[in-house]
């Protein structure tokens, strides 16, 4: 057993100090009793600021007197802690007046011989093991379950770590109390630690082989009958489980989905650190700015007319701190963007480790991300889980489009997608041929081993594909045994379907679906038909965490509406080729040094190596549509910052709450949020957002205009 000690601590009006220190109540004792001269002034009223030094020790002789005949017990005596405020205020009441000053006795650890036990707890309820039977403990939580047996109370007490059963009889004098109290109470119980009957053994709980005997309790807290049943693994409805959040926190599945949480940010930060990154902190209050998605909205108090707005990224102030001579920055940043809600998506607000590196290229920043990510996946997922070790797969954005049909593409299905346009341009089936000459463009999807599925099979998937995609239709062929059947074999010459089975590598008793519609929208429905596919079947790796890279974005599109040229992805980003690149080449055909990472089907961050020359940016800015006037007006700071020198620089932001929602292995990245919005984005506990008074809105020179004839206020307007 360590050694305790006992901290004094002197207050006066104007200063503190620590008077003394001693290694244990014995040491402390015989020190006071052998200074005679200490005792003798002490008995004497001392008058002046110097004797309180004295007067310390006087309180400390006067506290430590009833213990001296117990330093020596055997067994060691028990001292609740709370005893001390009893006794130092009499003190006080008798001379604060005379002395001006205060005095606190502050006791830590135990004692070789005086053992003070905790007035809460000396263990936590996932503490106490088969080596602690005969001891006496003292535990507090919640009452998780609540059992009768002949008689017996058996109680689950809960806490923070964990569940410790304890045992209450019915002679003792609280036992009425306890049968009486809801769950959710909190209750602090003292007893013995006692080994359980083998066949009572519970081996999921650490703390299955043994059980608290109360001999004392104390109710800390009595609870109403709660909205929610805690012990139920079942989800009680969402609104009702965000509406009493703190209850829903106390579920096992979302309170380790929290803990989690911040073990994984303690460790993402520990691992920055190893790589030489530093964390700053940015503002919260910014200005608006054009990041791709609806700014929060701050009104000025003080400047009439004019607001802040929450940043949606610590994007332009993590560039210039690159500028400002900073070189490895790193941040667990909030970013605010009013965005619509979506499984992977909380509304409102969420976190990134957000990253920038000074003289970096592309490939720099995935080395720390690769490294620090697939060490943070390996910590925290199960141990017979496959993670990918860097490098990860490189895959150019239009590659994943054909591939995948998705920018985001789940690598754990083994499906893949392939471009036929060309070999039904002159086919034999008019529908796709004629389609193909007017732009449309065909994709297929080869699957194997899929004959012994059921005609039903094959008949629900096209109204599937009309009504969920959106699609015109779906063909599809099979190979069966010397055989090749499907709506549209009949259409197709033998030459055109053995072209078809050597593209797609089709042998008997596979099959291949066709799409064919406009090129915008042809990928994006055969990546929701390769994913559909990939489940139904049941090939999707599992226990797996498969990662990418997603490259080589296209730096300008067209806009669907309008067929002007717009930046399609960052427009603060290098364009691959430089200033050669953007006057000289095609816009279409531009690349960008921008890149995604992507782990199963879910992108965890996007990045890129920054434009950091204002020529390029005011070019870039151009081909686009915006005059020299429109960039200095909207991004004057950033660009009258890279006039003074701007080291190349390049950035990512992985997302903290979707990787967390991906170890948890969760769906709804509310799952992983402690205080999450809804759907709506409400706070349904906090019930906001919320009306304010008049007179706020008076002192922010705001007015509310009625929106739609009804009658709650709208968006405020100036």
């Amino acid at each position: 057993m360590n050694t305790g000690h006992v901290l004094v601590f002197y207050t006066s009006y104007h200063k503190s100090h620590v008077m003394r220190r001693f290694q244990s109540f014995q040491h402390l004792y015989r020190t006071l009793k052998s200074t005679p001269k200490i005792t003798q002034k002490i008995s004497k009223r001392p008058s002046t600021h110097s004797a309180k030094p004295h007067f310390v020790s006087k309180i400390l002789q006067l506290f430590l007197n009833p213990l001296q005949n117990t330093a020596d017990a055997d067994p060691p005596l028990q001292v609740s802690m709370p005893f001390s405020l009893t006794f130092l205020s009499p003190l006080w009441t008798e001379h604060a007046r005379r002395y001006y000053c205060q005095f606190m006795v502050y006791f830590t650890c135990l004692s070789t011989k005086v053992r003070l036990m905790h007035p809460y707890r000396t263990h936590t309820c996932n503490e106490l093991r088969a080596a602690d039977a005969g001891k006496t403990a003292r535990i507090s939580g919640w009452v998780f379950r609540k059992r009768d047996h002949g008689g017996i109370l058996f109680i689950d007490l809960r806490d923070h770590y964990g569940l410790t059963q304890v045992v209450v009889h019915p002679s003792r004098s609280f036992f009425s109390d306890i049968e009486r109290i809801k769950l959710e109470s909190v209750v602090t119980f003292t007893g013995e630690v006692v080994l359980r009957e083998p066949s009572t053994i519970n081996p999921d709980l650490p703390t299955g082989e043994i059980e608290l005997v109360a001999n004392d309790c104390t109710v800390e807290s009595y609870a109403e009958t709660t909205p929610i049943y805690i012990p139920d693994e079942t989800d009680p409805a969402e609104d009702m489980r965000l509406t009493y959040r703190y209850l829903d926190l106390r579920r096992e599945r979302v309170h380790k989905n929290i803990v989690l949480r911040s073990k994984l940010i303690s460790f993402l930060r520990k691992q920055m650190e190893t790589h030489g990154f530093s964390e700053y902190q940015t503002p919260i209050l910014t200005c608006s700015s054009p990041e791709g998605a609806r700014d929060y909205l701050v009104p000025s108090r003080v400047h009439h007319g004019k607001f802040y707005a929450l940043p949606q990224a610590p994007q332009l102030f993590k560039q210039l701190l690159m500028v400002a001579g900073f070189d490895r920055y790193f941040q667990i940043a909030p970013c605010f963007r009013d965005e619509d809600s979506r499984a992977d998506r909380s509304p409102g607000e969420f976190y990134q480790l957000d990253i920038e590196m000074s003289y970096a290229t592309q490939e720099d920043v995935f080395a720390v991300v690769e490294d620090v990510l697939s060490k943070a996946f390996a910590e925290f997922s199960p141990k017979d889980w496959k993670i990918d070790q860097a490098p990860w797969r490189r895959i150019p954005y239009r590659e994943a489009m054909l591939t995948y049909g998705s920018d985001k593409p789940d690598l754990r299905n083994p499906l893949k997608i392939i471009d036929v346009t060309e070999l039904f341009r002159k086919s034999g089936f008019g529908a796709f041929a004629r389609a193909v000459q007017n732009g449309a463009i065909v994709r297929a999807l080869p699957v194997p081993g899929i004959k012994s599925k059921p005609r039903s099979f094959f008949d629900k998937l096209e109204p599937w594909a009309k009504q969920e995609l959106g699609a015109k239709g779906l063909a599809y062929l099979v190979w069966d045994t010397d055989k090749i059947k499907g709506p549209i074999a009949k259409f197709l010459n033998p030459d055109e379907l053995d072209a078809l089975a050597k593209a797609g590598n089709l042998k008997d008793g596979d099959a291949i679906f066709f799409i064919c519609d406009t090129a915008d929208k042809t990928p994006t429905m055969m990546g929701a038909l390769r994913k559909k596919m990939g489940q139904d079947l049941g090939i999707v790796e599992e226990k797996a965490y498969r990662f990418c890279w997603i490259t080589d974005f296209p730096f300008f599109e067209k806009d669907p509406e309008t067929g002007a040229i717009i930046f399609s992805h960052n427009p603060f980003s290098m364009p691959q080729g430089g200033l050669e690149a953007l006057t000289n080449k095609n816009p279409l055909d531009i690349l960008a040094y921008q890149y995604d990472v992507v782990c199963n089907g879910i992108e965890l961050s996007s990045g890129a190596v920054r434009n950091h020359r204002p020529d390029i940016m005011y070019k870039a800015f151009e081909m686009a549509g915006y005059g020299p006037e429109v960039v200095e007006e909207k991004f004057s700071c950033l660009l009258n910052a890279f006039k003074f020198g701007a080291p190349p620089h390049a950035g990512v932001a992985p997302g903290v709450d979707r990787m967390v929602m991906l170890l948890a292995g969760e769906e709804n990245i509310r799952e992983v949020i402690a205080f999450p919005m809804n759907q709506k984005a409400e706070d349904l506990m906090m019930h906001a957002p919320a009306e304010v008074t008049e007179k706020q809105l008076r002192e922010l020179h705001i007015s509310i205009r009625p929106h739609g004839g009804q009658s709650k206020p709208a968006q405020p307007t100036v």
